[in-house]
C-alpha cells in the first residue's frame, strides 16, 4: 500500500494543502523487504490494481530483492493508503487508514493458487492486519494458512493489532472481532509474534499473572505453536523508547531475552517508529532459518538488534545489513563513523 507522510514533524493541518512524502509500505511487505535486505529469500503475495502507481509499488519491492511474481493484478479494487503524522516528544504519532475497497480486501480466496505459490516455501508469514481489512481478506488469510499446513509449510503469525481497522462486523468491538478471528487461525500457527495485550485478549487472561506464566499457558492452549516472540518496549516519549525482545522456545522450554532481561537498548532519538516491529519479526525469522544464528538466544539477539536499528531508518522497511545487525548485537552500539 501507499504511505503518505507529512514532512518532518508537521501536523496534517500544517502540511495540507501542500506536499506529502510518498513511499510504499505494509507489514508483510516490510517483513519480506527486510528479509531480502538481510540476504534472505522472500516472496510477497498480495493483490494490486492494474495502474502505474501499483506498478511502481511492485518495482520498489523488486528493487530490493523481493520476489513479486505471485502478486495478483486485478481490474477491481484500489491501492490501499495510510496517512502518517509523525509524533515527537510528548505528542504521539497519528495514523489515518484509507483501505476500504482495496484490491487485497475484495479479491476472493479462489483467485490465489496457494498450492503453486507455496511450492518450495519453508514459511508462510501472515499478519493480523490483512484479516482486519474485511471478512473476505480474513478468508484469504485463512485459506493460505490451511494450504500451508497441508503442504508442511510452517506459519508465522504477527498479530499487529490495529484497532482502527477491525470494523467489518459492527457493532462487534474491534478487539473482540480480532480475538475471535485470530483464535480460528491459531491452531495452524507455528511461530506467534505478539504483545502481552494480544496474549491476554486471546486467552481472556487476568493481568495478575507474569508474562512468562501467560506465555506458558498460551503455548499449552495451542500445541502447534513452537515459539512465542515479542518486542518489549518502554515508551519514555514518542522520541525516546527503550527496546528489547523475548523468545520462548517450546522445544527446550526456555525463555530468552535480548539484549538482556533487565536491560534494553536506549533509543533516544527515534527517526521513524513505524515498521520497527516488522523489522524485529523479519530479523527473527531470518535468524531461525539461518543455521549459524538459529540458536534461540542468538536468534532473539539478532531480531532485537534488527528492530533497534530500524528506529534509525526512514520508512517502513529496515535497510540494515546482516553485518550491521550483528555488529550491534555483539556490542557495537556507539554509532561511530565508519571511514
Amino acid at each position: 500500500m501507499g504511505r503518505l507522510s507529512t514532512p518532518g514533524f508537521k501536523r496534517f493541518a500544517q502540511a495540507m494543502p501542500g506536499n506529502l512524502d510518498v513511499i510504499f509500505a505494509g507489514a508483510e511487505a516490510s517483513i519480506a523487504g527486510s528479509i531480502a535486505l538481510l540476504s534472505g529469500n522472500a516472496s510477497f503475495v498480495t493483490a494490486l490494481p492494474t495502474h502505474p502507481i501499483a506498478d511502481a509499488c511492485v518495482a520498489s519491492l523488486r528493487s530490493i530483492g523481493v520476489d513479486t511474481r505471485h502478486i495478483l493484478r486485478t481490474p477491481e479494487g484500489r491501492l490501499g493508503l495510510y496517512f502518517l503524522e509523525t509524533g515527537t516528544n510528548q505528542r504521539p504519532a497519528n495514523v489515518i487508514y484509507d483501505r476500504e475497497g482495496s484490491s487485497i480486501a475484495i479479491t476472493p480466496p479462489q483467485a490465489y493458487d496457494w498450492g503453486t505459490i507455496l511450492e518450495g516455501a519453508d514459511w508462510l508469514v501472515v499478519s493480523g492486519i490483512t484479516p482486519a481489512l474485511s471478512r473476505n481478506a480474513a478468508n484469504v488469510t485463512f485459506s493460505a494458512m490451511q494450504t500451508a499446513s497441508q503442504k508442511g509449510v510452517r506459519v508465522l503469525l504477527d498479530v499487529n493489532y490495529r484497532s482502527k481497522l477491525w470494523n467489518w462486523e459492527p457493532p462487534v468491538p474491534p478487539r473482540e472481532l480480532a480475538t475471535r478471528t485470530l483464535k480460528e487461525m491459531l491452531p495452524l500457527v507455528d511461530l506467534f509474534v505478539g504483545g502481552r495485550e494480544d496474549l491476554e485478549a486471546l486467552r481472556g487472561a487476568q493481568t495478575s499473572v507474569s508474562l512468562e506464566e501467560l506465555v506458558l499457558e498460551f503455548a499449552r492452549d495451542f500445541p502447534r505453536v513452537q515459539h512465542v516472540a515479542m518486542s518489549l518496549r518502554e515508551s519514555v516519549s514518542a522520541s525516546h523508547n527503550n527496546f528489547g525482545g523475548m523468545l520462548f522456545d517450546k522445544a527446550s522450554h526456555t525463555f530468552h531475552y535480548a539484549p538482556h532481561k533487565e536491560r534494553f537498548y536506549p533509543i533516544t532519538h527515534i527517526v521513524d517508529r513505524l515498521g520497527t516491529g516488522d523489522a524485529f519479526t523479519a530479523g527473527l525469522l531470518h535468524a531461525l532459518t539461518s543455521p549459524d544464528i538459529a540458536a534461540p538466544q542468538t536468534a532473539i539477539a539478532f531480531a532485537t538488534a534488527a528492530g533497534c536499528l530500524a528506529h534509525s531508518i526512514e520508512g517502513d522497511c529496515n535497510f540494515s545489513t546482516r553485518s550491521e545487525v550483528e555488529a550491534l548485537m555483539n556490542g557495537d552500539s556507539a554509532g561511530r563513523i565508519r571511514r
